[in-house]
């Protein structure tokens, strides 16, 4: 039989599975192989092939290679902790964005147990056991089988009809769709990161559990240069950091709802004062839609089948609300609200929309997982013939938003899954535009087959922040069912409505994440056009405090924060201040500065650059915010002190 691969084609003996393909391909590494996407779904290497199918190797630069890694692991380490405390209760152990966790009940461990979970762990490895999969033939026998946890036998009685799976490695079974690992034997460094408390099903009238963290790799090397990450990550946490400079904090009366500091506007308003700008340049209308909208609107959207555990929903005078998870639908209704030629087309309409998605608490984490966020959405609409030339225009967006910031980034097209709508040809014409564009724009791009949603195939763009750590922020997808499902339409040039083509996309993802991410990749130290306190004026005595207003004063009239510290503290204490508060420029005036009319400069990396006129320092600076430059110009030269 024939298989197709990356382009070519494979012939294999038939009843060959997609683990035979990698033996053939001589894919048997640690990191290669892990498991086998089959014409769009992802399934374990032992599965059987069939003449024609569509085969992609999932290997662990890949992010479907890190689950299915990081989700048997997750096994292990179940395994492991059974294996010590045998009387604690699995309940659920999905692979996250960096590493895995398995919640336990009955279960009470601190750190001091961690070793020993480990030791445990690569006996468990050392076995090599290969996970194999079995189909229960009901729900009964399903439930029969987990009989002593009652977490398992809830999550099986809240299961849809269909196919419920196990998985079995030596005497650990455990409920899994999976797919899994072809052999534990892959997994060769293992880290127990830390324990926290989470509630079962993150609610909180139900029990606690224990919640344990950990993360595995292919490579011991891989392990070392993450832990090391780790640590510098720590130094960047932009939870320490933004309470610390006063940007942002969270509240337990609102929990997962940022409260933005005056210092935190600043930088936020300038953020999207650049997203405007940038926006309009680019032949961008801008939109504002209701919070709060019916639940009609939310049915006909297809959220409120699909989404509604996660959205804030009510009753008001017998009618049924629900305050936006997303601003698809509100833009919908202004489309229709007027009737549309070929000629407007392609519309490009933007939205900075506040939105609110319930998320677990466990789930919560500053900035980056929140429940109150606001999205830099925008929806295209054109005809079909506008897509190659629209997504070419969305990725010079991209390029000129994230180059502002020296945010390097990299692309993903993802194509039909398994369950789709629309038809064979709508889907090829999208794909095939998207594909276009990014061939022309000449940047390499990775392909995950089957990865699209399932109303139309996307574009992820994943940045790279000073760590090197990957962040998916940007998004282009393009909808074949919102159009359809809110009947849009336009007259086209033969004087018949024709349906537009639409596609979501989102730059920064959310402004608040951004901004996390921005504070993480700045450690604090923003560029001057953002930042939220760009100079001090530092008195060294009590009579120098007039000439330091007067300076400050001019500064302010030139558009720059600026403040003063006329304090009684000493100089040295004053520079060490603003120095703790990453105020990009100190300017420190005693005598011989107010009797000539100058300044003594010094940055917040501690260069001195001494004695200067006022006037030639705004302009270098004046020049620094408007060309939004990531260093300072004086960043090369003084004297460190």
């Amino acid at each position: 039989m024939k298989v197709h691969i990356s382009k070519e084609i494979i012939e294999l003996p038939e009843g060959s599975s997609a683990k035979d393909l990698a033996e053939k391909l001589n894919l048997r590494n640690p990191h290669q192989s892990l498991a086998a996407i089959v014409n769009g779904a992802v399934l374990d290497l032992s599965t059987p092939l069939r003449d024609g199918d569509t085969v992609s190797l999932l290997d662990f630069e890949d992010p479907k290679g890190k689950e299915v890694f990081w989700h048997t692991s997750a096994h292990v380490l179940a395994q492991a902790i059974l294996r010590l405390w045998p009387e604690a209760k699995p309940t659920i152990g999905p692979p996250i964005e960096n590493g895995f966790y398995y919640d336990f009940a009955n279960l009470t461990i601190s750190d001091e147990d961690f070793e020993k979970i480990e030791q445990e762990v690569q006996k468990i490895i050392d076995e090599n056991y290969q996970p194999k999969r079995s189909e229960f033939a009901s729900k009964k026998e399903a439930i029969l089988t987990f009989c002593n946890n009652p977490y398992k036998k809830e999550l099986i009685e809240g299961f849809p009809e269909g196919v419920i799976s196990a998985y079995t490695q030596g005497e650990f079974v455990d409920l899994c769709r999976g797919p899994h690992l072809p052999n534990l034997g892959k997994i060769k460094a293992f880290k127990i990161l830390k324990t926290s408390g989470a509630y079962w099903k993150g609610d909180a009238n139900r029990e606690m559990l224990t919640r344990v963290y950990a993360i595995s790799f292919p490579d011991r090397k891989m392990l070392k240069d993450y832990l090391f990450l780790l640590e510098e990550a720590k130094k960047r946490d932009h939870k320490v950091i933004g309470p610390k400079l006063d940007l942002f904090s969270i509240k337990e009366e609102a929990p997962g709802m940022p409260f933005i500091h005056p210092k935190g506007m600043l930088v936020w308003n300038r953020l999207i004062d650049f997203w405007r700008e940038i926006h309009t340049k680019h032949g961008y209308i801008e939109i504002k839609t209701p919070q709060l909208m019916s639940q009609q609107l939310w049915e006909t959207s297809g959220h409120w089948f699909h989404y509604r555990d996660n959205m804030y929903a009510f009753e008001i005078e017998d009618r049924h609300f629900a305050i936006k998870p997303m601003n698809c639908p509100g833009c919908m209704l202004y489309f229709k609200s007027h009737t549309h030629s070929y000629r407007e087309l392609p519309l490009r309409i933007s939205e900075l929309g506040h939105v609110h998605r319930h998320e677990h608490s466990g789930a919560l984490s500053g900035l980056f997982r929140v429940r109150s966020f606001h999205q830099d959405d925008a929806h295209l609409f054109m005809k079909p013939s506008d897509i190659k030339h629209e997504i070419l225009q969305v990725l010079s967006l991209v390029e000129e938003t994230y180059a502002t910031f020296g945010l390097p980034y990299r692309l993903e097209l993802s194509t039909r899954p398994e369950n789709s709508i629309g038809t064979d040809e709508d889907w090829e014409i999208a794909t095939q535009g998207l594909k276009d564009a990014l061939d022309e724009w000449g940047q390499p791009y990775r392909i995950n087959e089957g990865d699209g949603a399932f109303y139309g195939p996307k574009i992820d763009i994943h940045i790279r922040d000073a760590l090197g750590r990957s962040w998916q922020c940007g998004t282009v997808q393009l909808d074949m069912s919102l159009p359809e499902k809110f009947e849009l339409e336009y007259m086209d040039s033969d004087g018949n409505a024709k349906r537009p083509v639409m596609v979501h996309r989102a730059i920064f993802g959310s402004v608040e994440r951004f901004f996390g991410i921005l504070i993480e990749h700045f450690v604090g130290k923003f560029p001057l056009w953002i930042s939220p306190l760009q100079v001090r004026v530092i008195t060294v005595a009590d009579r120098h405090e007039e000439y330091a207003h007067e300076v400050a004063r001019l500064l302010r009239q030139a558009g720059f924060l600026c403040d003063v510290d006329d304090s009684s503290e000493s100089v040295n204490k004053k520079i060490r201040n603003a120095q703790i508060m990453q105020i990009n420029y100190m300017l420190t005036v005693g005598d011989k500065e107010q009797e000539n009319r100058t300044i003594s400069l010094r940055t917040r990396d501690n260069v001195v650059h001494g004695e200067m006129e006022l006037t030639p320092f705004m302009e270098t600076i004046g020049k620094e915010r408007r060309e939004r430059a990531l260093l300072s110009p004086f960043a090369q030269a003084g004297n460190h002190a």
